[in-house]
């Protein structure tokens, strides 16, 4: 049978771009304060800086850019691999923030905390990739896939920088649209690794998967709150 070659729906990937910089920008502004927050709410400014990065900017743009691709057959996705990826994306990015925001390991640390959140970006994406549920095998080319990797850890460490070494909306939204870029050119460089063949011996489970319809509904809940 063909390969399955990828085309977007145009709206929707620019739409998963603005989620994503949104996401960053409202994260990014919430992290700034990890550098000076007590100890006692520290931990609130962490998750919450984690939440809108790790769900809002990286686990929202991925689903909604996985939504943009045109296919010839409904996408669905495992329920509980799709979960933890939406817990994973917030771990990786929580740890990289306070790492790279309080200065744990010296002048490493922003390289270690950006090289940590390019890494949840990336984990989140082929686990968010593992959780489709279709009647096609994927594959993957390994150097295209490495080079994914680098793109989001690189302009995450940059996006790190901007956003704890500079002060000012400007400073914000560039750092923003850095994250947006780390996360959006990770994801579609990944999904440019992918090759999916079409397979009519592979049964969904219907039980245990859900359509991209109630997908949808979920990511625009969690990206507006």
């Amino acid at each position: 049978m063909d390969f399955i070659t990828s085309t977007y729906n145009l709206e929707l990937l620019i739409l998963s771009f603005v989620v994503s910089v949104f996401g960053s920008f409202t994260a990014l502004q919430l992290a700034i304060r990890i550098p000076i927050a007590d100890a006692r709410v520290l931990g609130f400014w962490v998750i919450a800086a984690g939440i809108a990065l790790g769900g809002g900017g990286i686990w929202s743009m991925h689903f909604i850019g996985m939504l943009a691709m045109k296919t010839s057959f409904e996408l669905q996705f495992d329920l509980v691999p799709t979960l933890l990826s939406f817990v994973l994306a917030i771990v990786f990015v929580s740890v990289g923030l306070v790492v790279a925001g309080r200065d744990l390991l010296g002048e490493a640390s922003l390289v270690l905390g950006g090289i940590i959140a390019g890494l949840g970006v990336s984990s989140m994406h082929y686990l968010g990739m593992y959780a489709l549920s279709i009647p096609a095998t994927i594959s993957y080319d390994l150097l295209i896939v490495g080079l994914s990797v680098v793109i989001g850890v690189v302009a995450s460490i940059v996006a790190l920088w901007l956003a704890f070494n500079l002060r000012g909306a400007v400073q914000g939204f560039g750092s923003a649209i850095l994250m947006g870029v780390a996360v959006c050119g990770m994801h579609y460089t990944g999904m440019y690794a992918a090759t999916m063949k079409p397979d009519d011996n592979i049964i969904i489970p219907v039980s245990k998967s859900f359509s991209g319809f109630w997908l949808a509904s979920t990511v625009s809940l969690i990206t507006i709150g």
